[in-house]
């Protein structure tokens, strides 16, 4: 009989290796590293959103046409023939509905009154709520003398939209006071001022542009003041 010699590829029961299993232990520290990485992805992101940091952004292929033409020649050929497809629209014209004959006028209650004074200011009132003057306007402060009644009223219009932002008649108890020792600021208390409206009072304060203005409007104001207490002082009818 013939020995058999052992197949060197079988390896025997016996001496094979065992096969080991990952422990299940480590599972969980796999697991609970997951949030802090993501944590820390999060923070970092919202860093580089702050400060303009982050990976660069990948640059989009271009189209083949655009890379072949850079200086926008087939742009302009496909817009001018899109232009050239496009019909021409037929010249329209509308005849207005309404012709518009007569002028209409604007009525400023200033038609029966007369101009005594005029000069460039800019006008302030003091708020009593903040106690702080607030700018009203800058225009052309006048003064107006009624032809029938003979009254003298200040108004003030703003520049450009001639808002009203002072209006008021020239009373015996008002009195100029230079404003904060100002030679070319007058302050002056108006009992009835009816810019907005309804009378209501008002501390007005203006500013000219130097002092011989602010003495022209002083002058013109006291003028004024001396002939409305002789009109104001008659009995009325």
């Amino acid at each position: 009989m013939s020995d058999t010699k052992p197949d060197p590829t079988t390896v025997p029961e016996a001496e094979k290796p065992e096969e080991t299993t990952p422990a299940t232990t480590e599972a969980p520290k796999a697991e609970e590293e997951k949030p802090a990485a993501a944590t820390e992805t999060k923070t970092t992101d919202s860093v580089f959103s702050m400060f303009g940091g982050g990976p660069k952004k990948e640059k989009k292929e271009e189209p083949e046409d655009d890379q072949n033409d850079r200086s926008g020649s087939s742009k302009a050929q496909k817009a001018a023939e899109v232009e050239e497809e496009a019909p021409e629209s037929p010249d329209v014209h509308f005849e207005p509905v309404i012709r518009l004959t007569e002028t209409v006028e604007t009525k400023t209650n200033e038609e029966l009154e007369e101009q005594t004074f005029k000069m460039r200011a800019k006008l302030f009132r003091f708020d009593r709520e903040s106690k702080e003057w607030k700018e009203r306007g800058t225009g052309e402060v006048r003064l107006l003398k009624h032809k029938e009644n003979h009254k003298t009223r200040l108004v003030m219009r703003r520049d450009k939209t001639l808002k009203v932002c002072a209006n008021h008649y020239i009373v015996p108890d008002m009195k100029l006071s230079p404003n904060v020792g100002s030679d070319r600021s007058w302050v002056w208390n108006a009992t009835a001022d009816v810019s907005e409206g309804e009378p209501e009072a008002a501390t007005l304060a203006i500013r000219f542009g130097n002092s011989d203005n602010a003495n022209l409007f002083k002058d013109a104001f006291e003028k004024a003041q001396k002939e409305n207490e002789k009109i104001f002082s008659q009995p009325q009818e």
